[in-house]
């Protein structure tokens, strides 16, 4: 499991200073490449090696709202990794309040975009 610490940006708000709901899945992507580099395995290196993790699912569940500077912990595991497929999971915290969860899918894809095998050393590293 990765901890990744950060503050609500302005920018990420709403004229009320509440973060808007689309902000969440581009804090799981920051959340999912610091996974994947503390895991050996940088999102860069898998793209020049020739595969993408490409998403194929998202959910969110909201559940408190996150405000302007407030200083937030997103937790990020794996909860289940196959050959071509994994699921990662999320849960975004201000304190000890849980303000958000949510689950992302990637099926992993060749330069074309084709679906591939993952290579063994990625399919190690999200096993974990």
């Amino acid at each position: 499991m990765t901890h990744t610490h950060f503050r609500a940006r302005y920018a990420e708000t709403d004229a009320m200073g509440v973060v808007h709901h689309a902000t969440y899945p581009v804090w799981f992507e920051m959340g999912r490449s610091d996974f994947m580099r503390e895991a050996g395995v940088p999102y860069t290196e898998v793209e020049a090696r020739g595969y993408y993790l490409m998403l194929s699912g998202l959910n969110v569940r909201y559940r408190s709202a996150a405000r302007y500077d407030d200083q937030l912990v997103l937790s990020t595991r794996v909860s289940e990794v196959r050959s071509r497929t994994c699921i990662i999971l999320y849960e975004l915290r201000r304190g000890e309040e849980l303000l958000a969860t949510g689950e992302t899918q990637h099926v992993c894809t060749d330069k074309a975009y084709r679906p591939a095998r993952m290579p063994a050393d990625l399919l190690t590293a999200l096993s974990g």
